[in-house]
C-alpha cells in the first residue's frame, strides 16, 4: 500500500487535519485567550503531527519588480502551501477575509483557513479562503 508523504498531501487534506487540531485546542482552552496563545498551541500540534510548519512567515510584496518588506507576516504556513490566519476577535470582518485572501494571492497559495478562536463553537469561526489563481 502506498503512503503519501507530507509534501504529496493536498491542501484539502491539510485543511482537514488543521481543523481537527484547532477544534481539539479550542475544546481544551475555550474561547477568550489572546491570538498568540492559539497560534503557539496550533504550531505545537502541527509540529507533533510531523508536518512542516513555519510561524510568522514574512510575506514580502513585489511592486514593479521590486520586493518590498512591508511587515506582513503569515501566522502559520504548513507544508509550504497552506496558509493559516488566526484571530481572537468578537467576530470576523470582511477585512480579515480580505487580508487572508491577499496573503494567498501574494504567496501564490491555493487555500487557507481563517480561524477565529473567540467563537463559543469553533466551527462558527472557521472560514476556508480560496485563491482562484
Amino acid at each position: 500500500m502506498f503512503k503519501k508523504t507530507h509534501t504529496q498531501m493536498t491542501e484539502n487534506e491539510i485543511s482537514n487535519i488543521i481543523i481537527g487540531l484547532a477544534i481539539e485546542i479550542h475544546k481544551k482552552l475555550g474561547p477568550g485567550l489572546l491570538e498568540n496563545v492559539y497560534k503557539e498551541c496550533l504550531f505545537y500540534k502541527i509540529t507533533q503531527r510531523g508536518l512542516l510548519v513555519e510561524k510568522e512567515k514574512a510575506m514580502p510584496l513585489t511592486f514593479e519588480e521590486v520586493k518590498l518588506d512591508c511587515g506582513y507576516r503569515i501566522d502559520l504556513l504548513v507544508e509550504n502551501k497552506f496558509l493559516i490566519e488566526i484571530k481572537s476577535v468578537q467576530s470576523l470582518s470582511v477585512n480579515h477575509l480580505a487580508q487572508t485572501l491577499t496573503y494567498l494571492k501574494l504567496g501564490n497559495y491555493k487555500l487557507g483557513l481563517l480561524i477565529n478562536f473567540s467563537e463559543t463553537l469553533l466551527k462558527n469561526g472557521i472560514r476556508r479562503v480560496v485563491n482562484n489563481l
